[in-house]
């Protein structure tokens, strides 16, 4: 080994919020972690545009990590019930209630730069976790290790190498994992929004047409929107003056919110579905947007992220004294743990937007009276949003 070689147990490529609870939860274990890469920029706006539906079975394990308990409570709000509606009628097809399912919450919803301040508050705490601010340059592996060569030259040996740098994962290139995708031909135009009327701690969305429109609640009267568009109705979304975007979408949300003011200018992200081949190769594994994409119609993708580097860590944490962290073994019991919640929720979200993103008639009768039947399911409603929220 190098002289000048920097030795981890653990080498996360992905400052982000996946990569950040990562890096956390396997520095609380006492193992060496390297975290790499650039930090993430946070919005310098009074609101960010990115806002995340913390489902709670990941906001207790937060609260686990002990960085929960230091987001800042006037950031964040709770959501009760979630009201669903269809294009055909201003009357709700779907009600799901937390009190009904006997939770504390739904979700609980907070931007990206407070998640991603504590979670950094979190790490800094850890003297057996080291950053480095750089880029990674090239990845080599062999029986006994990986290495990480950086943009400036340092050189790390690490036991396992973790992928959490997005959807375009540079590691996973290096690793030589392929990828199945598919565009979805729509865009997600956020944007937040201070409102007439209270929104009561409910987060609410419509099938529309021209797409799925969600509002969730913001501390105050505030929501936050999430319009997953096709193309032209996102562009004029993006081009039209703050008054007519308030215009519209108060008209599209039925007026359930009364008049709206923005806060934040719309902001746009291209939809495609994509999945890893596989979330491991020899001693590499990905998780997070790394690892899978998904539709945000059902507000899941950061909670199926965070719900990966769990399960890499309690796996990791359970492994035989004779396994180190990229041991083919314990990265195989990793790929086995993930494997039905992700294709759950791929499915799911995929066959959500198949279904909801047609105009055949036959798929508009067949959605309609699903919804309806669904509503008058209370066991199988109750089932489901604890399924969504992680318990």
């Amino acid at each position: 080994m190098s002289s000048t070689q920097h030795r981890f147990d653990v080498a996360i490529v992905g400052c982000g919020l996946v990569g950040l609870a990562a890096a956390l939860a396997l520095a609380q274990q006492g193992l060496r972690i390297a975290l790499i890469g650039p930090a993430e920029k946070s919005s310098e706006q009074d609101w960010d545009s990115r806002i995340y539906a913390l489902n709670p079975g990941n906001q207790a394990w937060l609260d686990a990590l002990r960085v929960w308990g230091e987001v800042d409570i006037l950031r964040c709000a709770p959501v009760y019930d979630m009201r669903i509606f269809g294009a055909e009628t201003a009357a709700a097809a779907l009600h799901f209630s937390a009190y009904q399912a006997r939770l504390g919450q739904l979700a609980w919803i907070v931007e990206n730069r407070e998640l991603l301040r504590v979670l950094r508050l979190g790490c800094r705490m850890q003297s057996n976790l080291q950053t480095f601010p750089v880029q990674a340059h090239a990845l080599g592996v062999s029986d006994a290790q990986a290495t990480l060569t950086l943009a400036d030259g340092k050189t790390i040996g690490a036991a396992l190498i973790v992928g959490a740098d997005g959807a375009n994962s540079w590691v996973r290139q290096q690793a030589c994992i392929a990828t199945q995708e598919r565009d979805y031909h729509q865009t997600a135009v956020v944007a937040n929004f201070q409102c007439s009327a209270a929104h009561l701690d409910t987060a609410y969305q419509w099938f529309r047409d021209d797409g799925v429109l969600a509002l969730l609640p913001l501390p105050g009267q505030r929501v936050s929107m999430v319009w997953s568009a096709h193309q032209e109705t996102a562009q004029t979304l993006q081009q039209i003056s703050a008054d007519a975007l308030c215009e519209k979408v108060a008209q599209a949300a039925q007026g359930k919110l009364g008049t709206l003011e923005l806060i934040t200018p719309p902001a746009a992200f291209p939809l495609r579905l994509r999945q890893a081949a596989s979330m491991t190769a020899p001693r590499v594994a990905l998780i997070g947007d790394a690892a899978h994409v998904i539709h945000p119609l059902a507000g899941q993708g950061m909670n199926l992220g965070l719900q990966d580097a769990h399960d890499l860590a309690q796996v990791i944490a359970a492994r035989e004294a004779f396994r180190d962290c990229g041991d083919a073994r314990v990265l195989a019991r990793y790929a086995r743990a993930r494997a039905e919640d992700v294709l759950l929720m791929r499915t799911v979200t995929d066959g959500l937007q198949r279904l909801f993103g047609t105009d055949d008639p036959i798929a508009q009768k067949l959605r309609k009276e699903g919804m309806a039947c669904l509503d008058k399911l209370p066991f199988l409603k109750s089932a489901l949003i604890r399924h969504a929220a992680g318990q």
